[in-house]
């Protein structure tokens, strides 16, 4: 008999084992038990012949009508027409003579392939198929299938759906007995069947009741293994060892506070006492921030900061982009005033110094930098990718805050925390969440505090759509409303997705085809690979992206002809983005063309209008991102979005949603059910690379709160689950995989 973690080889053969490790990735009999069905076809039902698409990879239940040799060309051809009832499709075999002993008028099978025409007719050409026995009699050949339900699986190449499904019969006949790792009061708290009747029941279902139970059980599986490895993590921070760090009534944020010239919202206040609580702790902070853009998550996180200033440590805040970096370098100085020159002439002696590194630093510059970090001169330092690197030496860091979380990789987080002697503490932030963070969010993989009340001041944002394809006027208009905010004083940005038109961008002539979803995700993400600034990647199938170098010249001399404009994007120098952020920011530029670097944290109060050209090419959550650089100060904001998109795509649905509501939060989970959860464990943001094969975040967010109950009361009781040796095998297995590398270095 066999076991889970033996290998298919030695139950289905080498070529088939072969073919489900080329397809599916596929090596034992667990991985192939996993692979569930998609739905159930009832027996007996016959599939809709009628409704099959040219290039669809299908799985048709028909019956033979004719059949027909005739030769061409040399060769024996063999026709085959099967019926369902409501139409009809030829089967066409070349030179196989003998499968016309077999393939007999009446007989009833699964015909698998890929949907072609000839003569205007449906066809598969070379199918694979499995006849049902004694096909004389239909009512009895469907009755000796195995099951009422037959199974219909995901598919690919020489693997169709019935194949997998006799691949898996084999398996389960061949299965000894399975051990449950779930305890048994689990299973009969929520009456859940064994996982080898699970198993049974979702591949072979006596009742569609049965295939549900098996499939809540194998989904409740994948939420409680996560929620114990999360439990398990979460208590192993709290075993760490960090140093306290206590706020005092009358020192440095006591006179940070008494300085600002607005008060704290609720919430601000709320989440402050929180981060204040964990710092107090022995142990380290460990916390998300998320809230909406413009909600004053920065001045939160700088509270946080001189939290740990004040006790004597340094705190180092991570931006994903130099213009952010700088861009924050310059709001904290402001708002710090006198307090961030301590030991100068301007300073005070309860400040602090503030550090500014990034890669464009010049020698002395850095020396400079690095000199005031390792002394502790420097209480705040601020730094991009470079604050990672080798030979930044910190004298004593108390405090990470990570800006833009999703635009890191968990590595990138930790090798910052590394360079602290104490375990440190960790506040990482995110304006309106993005697939993963949602996913993240949910299954509690940080302490959560949320931030949804705006600070007062802040003026809304109207948003349209601008569909091109079917009133192109408009665009005009577009251009219109930008001179009018101009001449009121105000200023405008305009996003492009693209830097350049150019073939050969940075020296290759060389494309890569890919998915313009892919190209967004993988910008979400913050992958080098798929900045803004190499443009190696060219959209599939679709039509040309508008580019900034071409857009602005072409506004400037035309529709724009006599404002100030200026180009922003990434392959710049950083002295000149640095000098045209200013410009801008001083009210220099009356109109901002750029790519997405000005996604995050750039603070202009004087700008009113966005327009984002080819809107539909962005991610919900980024276009969200976006237009909350419009609308910071008194005058409120417009933000069009441009799209070629059809009326009725879901691109286009997707910009309508944008446009319906200001509520990030909102917007995050419609981004979230579009585009799925990703790896949770690891970096694919989004799609069908997940991790999980059966748990969705937003579907089944009462099953995952059951799992996190179950997990916290286990790990409370029993933290290395010593009791329970198959499920601590099972987490410690999760623990091992590569992906969670990304989770557990946190």
């Amino acid at each position: 008999m066999a076991r889970l973690s033996d290998r298919l080889k030695g139950i289905i053969g080498d070529r088939t084992a072969n073919a489900l490790l080329k397809v599916f990735g596929m090596e034992t009999l667990e991985d192939l038990l996993r692979h569930y069905p998609r739905r159930y076809a009832v027996r007996g039902e016959f599939s809709d012949i009628s409704g099959l698409l040219e290039g669809d990879e299908v799985t048709v239940l028909a019956e033979i009508a004719a059949v027909k040799v005739r030769r061409a060309n040399g060769r024996n051809i063999l026709e085959v027409n099967v019926t369902d009832g409501s139409a009809v499709m030829s089967l066409t075999f070349f030179n196989q003579p003998w499968r016309e002993k077999e393939l007999k008028i009446g007989k009833t099978g699964m015909f698998a392939g890929k949907v072609g025409s000839f003569n205007g007719k449906r066809q598969l050409s070379h199918p694979d198929y499995q006849l049902i026995p004694d096909g004389d009699d239909v009512d009895s050949a469907l009755a000796g299938f195995a099951g009422k339900f037959l199974p219909v699986y995901p598919a690919g190449g020489k693997m169709p759906s019935w194949k997998i499904s006799q691949c898996i019969d084999l398996v389960l006949d061949s299965l000894d007995e399975v051990s449950d790792y779930l305890p048994g009061e689990v299973l009969t708290q929520f009456d859940y069947p064994s996982l080898i009747d699970a198993f049974k029941n979702i591949h072979k279902p006596e009742s569609l009741e049965d295939a549900q139970l098996a499939r809540e059980r194998l989904t409740f599986d994948e939420a409680i293994l996560l929620q114990l490895l999360l439990a398990q993590r979460r208590a192993e921070l709290k075993s760490l060892t960090a140093t306290p760090r206590k706020i005092s009534t009358d020192g440095l944020v006591s006179t940070f506070e008494s300085r600002l010239p607005f008060e704290f919202t609720d919430g601000q206040r709320e989440i402050n006492e929180e981060i204040s609580k964990d710092m107090q702790e022995p142990h380290p902070m460990h916390r998300l921030l998320q809230g909406e853009v413009g909600s004053g998550k920065t001045v939160i996180a700088l509270r946080a900061m001189l939290s740990v200033i004040e006790s004597g440590g340094q705190a180092a805040l991570l931006a994903p982009t130099e213009v952010l970096a700088v861009q924050h370098f310059k709001t904290i100085s402001k708002l710090l005033g006198e307090l961030a020159n301590a030991g100068t002439l301007q300073g005070t002696g309860e400040g602090t110094q503030i550090a500014l590194l990034t890669g464009s630093l010049n020698t002395a510059q850095r020396r400079e930098a690095l000199g005031k970090i390792a002394n502790g001169e420097a209480g705040l330092v601020i730094g991009t990718h470079a604050l990672i690197s080798e030979g930044v030496e910190f004298h004593d860091l108390a405090l990470v805050v990570v800006d833009e979380q999703h635009r890191f990789g968990v590595e990138q987080r930790d090798a910052l925390r590394m360079k602290a002697d104490k375990p440190a503490h960790l506040l990482v932030m995110t304006a309106t969440p993005i697939p993963r963070t949602v996913a993240m969010t949910i299954f509690g993989d940080l302490d959560l505090s949320t931030l949804r009340e705006l600070p007062g001041g802040r003026s809304p944002i109207t948003t349209h759509v601008i569909p091109v394809r079917e009133k192109p006027h408009f665009l005009d208009r577009a251009w219109e409303r930008i001179k009018e905010e101009v001449a009121k004083g105000h200023q405008a940005y305009i996003v492009a997705p693209r830097i350049s038109d150019s073939g050969d961008e940075e020296g290759s002539s060389t494309k890569v085809k890919i998915s313009a979803a892919d190209i967004a995700m993988a910008k979400l993400m913050g992958d080098e690979e798929f900045s803004d600034e190499i443009s190696n990647y060219e959209i599939a199938g679709d039509a040309k992206m508008t580019s900034v170098e071409v857009l602005a010249p072409m506004l400037a001399t035309g529709a724009l002809k006599g404002l100030r404009l200026a180009p922003l994007h990434g392959r710049q120098s950083s002295e000149l983005k640095d000098e045209t952020m200013s410009a801008f920011a001083n009210g220099e530029i009356d109109v901002l063309v750029s790519t997405t670097v000005i996604e995050v944290g750039v603070d202009v109060a004087n700008a009113s209008v966005m327009v984002i050209m080819d809107a539909d090419r962005f991610g919900v959550s980024q276009l969200h991102q976006l237009r909350g650089r419009v609308g910071r100060g008194s005058t409120p904001g417009l933000c069009l979005l441009v799209s070629g998109a059809e009326q009725d795509s879901p691109a286009m649905a997707r910009l309508i949603a944008v446009a319906g509501t200001l509520d990030g939060f909102e917007l995050s989970r419609i981004d979230l059910d579009q585009r799925r959860e990703g790896d949770v464990l690891g970096r694919a943001q989004s799609g069908t690379k997940s991790h999980l094969r059966l748990l969705r975040v937003l579907r089944d967010e009462d099953l995952i709160d059951q799992a996190r109950e179950v997990a916290t009361k286990l790990i409370s009781q029993d933290p290395k689950l010593e009791a329970h040796s198959e499920l601590a095998a099972q987490v410690k297995l999760l623990r091992a995989q590569e992906r969670s590398a990304f989770l557990d270095k946190g």
